[in-house]
């Protein structure tokens, strides 16, 4: 059976502001409902593995959405880190954040982790992906024209796979694409089939 028909007595739940993760789940064709934004304060222990930040902090948002959920309902909260060098990158602060963040990205290969939780009244299961991404190095001018076109503040690592930089800068990519975007919908899916 489809997973869109196994869905239909259920409420898929995003709560997530993520634009992508929006798009990728629709073009699974699979039903869901915008959760109002809340929050979640998104801090994790200092020793925590960078490998397993994300999948912590999709379990953070899962436990911090505000309403109980009722027999049927199903949601999904997910969180997106960039590794390099061991360093975390999340969102940038500012534009000369990101600069510093492309530019320890440029010529270098780093893994983008996304974890994801899907919790229902009854069931909890908490899954990560990881992909490696590499840059050719990166002129300071493709830098800043990135920046000042596309804006990726709201991006870890400072930038989106599925914008121009993604197009004209990235040699290589092992595992997901749609990882590197934000949600890991493979997966998702197969998850998705578990608890339904």
């Amino acid at each position: 059976m489809l997973l869109q028909d196994r869905l239909k007595n259920h409420r898929l739940i995003l709560a997530s502001a993520s634009p992508r993760r929006r798009e990728l789940l629709a073009a699974c064709d699979i039903d869901f409902t915008l959760a109002e934004k809340f929050e979640c304060d998104e801090r994790y222990p200092a020793d925590l593995e960078a490998d397993k930040v994300a999948e912590f902090l999709s379990q953070l948002k899962s436990n911090a959405y505000p309403h109980t959920l009722k027999e049927g309902d199903i949601l999904l909260t997910a969180d997106t880190v960039v590794i390099a060098g061991g360093e975390i990158l999340g969102k940038p602060k500012d534009n000369a954040d990101a600069e510093r963040m492309l530019k320890i990205l440029s010529g270098a290969t780093h893994k983008v982790v996304t974890g994801v939780t899907l919790r229902t009244p009854l069931r909890t299961i908490s899954f990560s992906a990881e992909s490696l991404v590499t840059f050719r190095a990166l002129e300071n001018e493709e830098i800043e024209y990135y920046i000042e076109k596309y804006r990726p503040l709201d991006k870890a690592g400072a930038y989106g796979i599925q914008e121009w930089i993604g197009y004209t800068a990235i040699e290589g990519l092992q595992g997901s694409f749609y990882n590197v975007m934000g949600l890991p919908v493979q997966k998702v899916c197969i998850a998705l089939k578990e608890l339904v």
